[in-house]
């Protein structure tokens, strides 16, 4: 199946670049394009891309809120939303995640890890960028919020590796070879993880992984 995205970014060179990329790919059409969150929070409603690839900073509404008007607790059907960002270690990137983004990267990103977040994000996979993952977690699990909430279960030995690779933002099937497992077996286990830790998606699992220090044990 061909998965349909639409591109959000006030500079049209940027939207224009990211397009002909993407539709390059073999998978993958642009439907729409946007230049404000607010033209994207209207096109993602008319048109319910797969994938919605938004700047965080843009005009009119900023990529945090046109996020959290796709994808936030309170969206009942939420989009798959991807921020992509010239800044490696943002406070709005951590707040797009926060408002519902499946995962972020960066705009020197490349084809390649473009195509694979956009195949992820539609898969209900998260690809976050692998440079800024453990510095930007890292640095707002350190900053004084509020101590993380704890599993309503305790996690198993096995949902425990599972979590370790999420964190390392591994894709299920990637997950899969890694720990030698099934695929649906990889899926089960992420979805107790989201039970045990009332998390609505990967990304969320990543920064609790970060905010209680399971991610690199």
């Amino acid at each position: 199946m061909t998965v349909r995205v639409i591109v959000a970014d006030d500079q049209e060179i940027v939207r224009t670049g990211l397009t002909m990329m993407l539709d390059a790919q073999p998978g993958i059409e642009v439907i729409g394009q946007a230049e404000d969150g607010r033209q994207a929070v209207d096109l993602a409603g008319r048109l319910r891309p797969d994938v919605c690839l938004f700047d965080i900073r843009m005009p009119v509404l900023d990529g945090i809120e046109a996020t959290r008007l796709l994808a936030g607790p309170e969206i009942a059907d939420p989009l798959a939303v991807v921020v992509i960002t010239t800044f490696d270690l943002d406070e709005y990137v951590y707040a797009a995640l926060r408002a519902g983004a499946r995962g972020f990267l960066l705009k020197n990103a490349g084809t390649q890890l473009l195509s694979q977040a956009v195949h992820a994000a539609a898969a209900g996979d998260a690809l976050i960028a692998p440079s800024v993952t453990a510095r930007l977690l890292n640095a707002f699990a350190s900053s004084g919020r509020a101590k993380p909430k704890q599993p309503v279960e305790p996690l198993t030995e096995r949902e425990e590796q599972v979590l370790r690779t999420v964190a390392r933002g591994r894709t299920n099937a990637e997950i899969a070879a890694e720990l030698y497992i099934t695929l649906s077996t990889v899926k089960t286990h992420v979805a107790s993880l989201m039970a045990k830790l009332g998390a609505r998606n990967r990304v969320e699992i990543v920064m609790w992984a970060y905010e209680t220090g399971r991610a690199g044990s």
